[in-house]
């Protein structure tokens, strides 16, 4: 049983689809200011077997949008949500690259007075989750000011993904 268990993560390992970064910026109204400003992100000290510091900064072309850190991530995709809380501002989902594993956390940050910070915690996907198109956050259309959590766990020696509605501030 384990070596079909291994075997399994050994082959979804090998389909990093949406483990595959991109230099793109996206756009977005960050601030809800009213004007579009772009998010791009810059890896440092991540050698391609993941040595090193490995942090990965979200920068803003507003300079006023400070920018903000995912530790350890040798880079990643930028997501821009929409607004999932309601107060005016896009925000942004973070899916880290990483030299090992498919599972991988997925990152969903608000912009706030005191600057950016998670607006639910880190959600854990596995490439399995990501290969289905099972998303992991989006509003949830029958409630005001919530969200649907989409995540893979193990359970009963086999991967699971489940859905449920979460309030957000």
């Amino acid at each position: 049983m384990k070596t079909i268990i291994t075997s399994v993560f050994i082959f979804c390992s090998l389909f990093y689809k949406a483990q595959e970064g991109n230099n793109e910026k996206i756009s977005g109204d960050f601030d809800g200011n009213g004007t579009k400003e772009y998010a791009y992100t810059k890896v440092s000290d991540c050698s391609d077997e993941c040595d090193g510091k490995c942090d990965t900064t979200v920068y803003f072309s507003d300079e006023n949008i400070k920018p903000f850190i995912i530790s350890p991530a040798n880079g990643g995709t930028l997501y821009n949500l929409g607004d999932l809380n309601n107060d005016g501002k896009d925000d942004i989902g973070f899916y880290p690259n990483w030299c090992t594993s498919c599972w991988h956390p997925f990152y969903v940050y608000t912009f706030g007075k005191k600057g950016w910070k998670p607006l639910v915690p880190s959600i854990s996907t596995h490439c399995s989750q990501w290969e289905e198109n099972q998303f992991p956050i989006k509003k949830d259309p029958k409630k005001k000011g919530y969200v649907i959590i989409t995540t893979s766990k193990w359970e009963d020696d086999d991967i699971r993904i489940s859905s449920k509605s979460v309030k957000v501030n």
